[in-house]
């Protein structure tokens, strides 16, 4: 046998061998901790969620899954790190609307791609927003807010944070009232309100129930303990249906503005190239971990929606999301701060 036909015969043994181990590690995973990186800081909703599903996924897959904060830019820098950590498995990215679909509009030049960068394994949680007033103003529907910035251009305020999910409401809100009154979104705005930025939500919440801002879109969450004790009053969710904690209060649809949505959310993805074995067994986990009665009693006790779980419908999800939000924030030549 001459060299070339042994090298070729040892090669094949060698990928003979090999194969097998890997479809043993693929079908073995995990054999070690698995890393999820939530791309926010500690304490907010998506480092809550994050969390949560760490804790149950570590059940399921009898290894711990450990969080890894890596906060900045609106989440771009810790899901640019996720986007080039190995497709092994052991690296977890929490997706949601900041960084998978908003950060697009305002950055075309992101260095990852959503869609093209990422698997998609399932979602973990989505909830409106809610427009919500200082009780001490006169409006007490929708129609009162737009009719009273119809007859007075330029003098209602409302308060903001950069690029978040209340400041995407409130720009869909605007566009869509266009289109309502007959106009075309990008070449009229009948709504000519005043936005007042605010470096978070903290800060912008002091200010409406100060009476500074006299409303603003804010999650759903956090908007609950100030609506219960009489100090915010709510108009509307960005939901398709009502919300439970506030069955009392209609959907935009409901108010006048059909289909209109806006939601925050947020699931959970792997870097592309992640082996098809290790994406199924995730999915299935999440699929256990998030039909969980203490998940669900959770997420539902502070309003959120458990959605409709598998790697389909979060994959379509985020294509749909990454388009209306970039939509969105070109029709109102939103810039990054």
């Amino acid at each position: 046998m001459d060299r070339r036909r042994i090298a070729a015969t040892l090669a094949a043994l060698a990928i003979g061998a090999w194969l097998p181990a890997t479809a043993a590690a693929q079908t073995d995973w995990p054999t070690k901790p698995v890393r999820l990186i939530v791309p926010f800081p500690p304490g907010g909703t998506s480092d809550v969620m994050g969390r949560m599903i760490a804790e149950e996924l570590s059940k399921v897959l009898k290894q711990p899954v450990v969080v890894e904060n890596l906060g900045g830019a609106g989440g771009v820098i810790g899901t640019e790190r996720g986007a080039r950590a190995p497709a092994d498995g052991y690296t977890l990215v929490q997706t949601g609307v900041g960084q998978s679909a908003v950060a697009h509009g305002l950055d075309p030049s992101l260095k990852y791609d959503s869609n093209a960068d990422f698997i998609h394994v399932s979602q973990i949680h989505s909830g409106p927003n809610l427009l919500v007033v200082n009780p001490q103003t006169p409006f007490r529907s929708v129609r009162d807010v737009v009719d009273y910035a119809r007859s007075n251009p330029g003098k209602l305020d409302y308060g903001f944070t950069h690029a978040a999910s209340g400041h995407m409401a409130m720009e869909l809100f605007k566009q869509t009232a266009c289109a309502a009154a007959g106009g075309k979104a990008g070449s009229c705005q009948p709504l000519a309100m005043v936005g007042i930025p605010y470096r978070g939500g903290g800060p912008m919440m002091t200010a409406i129930l100060g009476n500074e801002i006299p409303m603003m879109f804010i999650n759903q969450d956090v908007a609950l303990p100030h609506v219960k004790a009489g100090k915010l009053r709510p108009l509307a969710v960005t939901s398709l249906q009502r919300n439970p904690l506030y069955p009392d209060v209609p959907t935009m649809t409901e108010a006048g503005y059909p289909g209109f949505e806006a939601l925050s959310w947020s699931g959970l993805s792997l870097p592309k190239g992640t082996p098809a074995p290790i994406v199924a067994k995730l999915e299935a986990a999440m699929k256990e971990a998030m039909g969980s009665p203490a998940v669900r009693q959770r997420m539902e006790s502070n309003g959120f929606v458990v959605p409709e779980q598998g790697s389909r419908h979060y994959t379509d999800f985020v294509r749909a999301e990454k388009e209306r939000w970039t939509k969105v924030i070109r029709t109102a030549g939103i810039k990054p701060e």
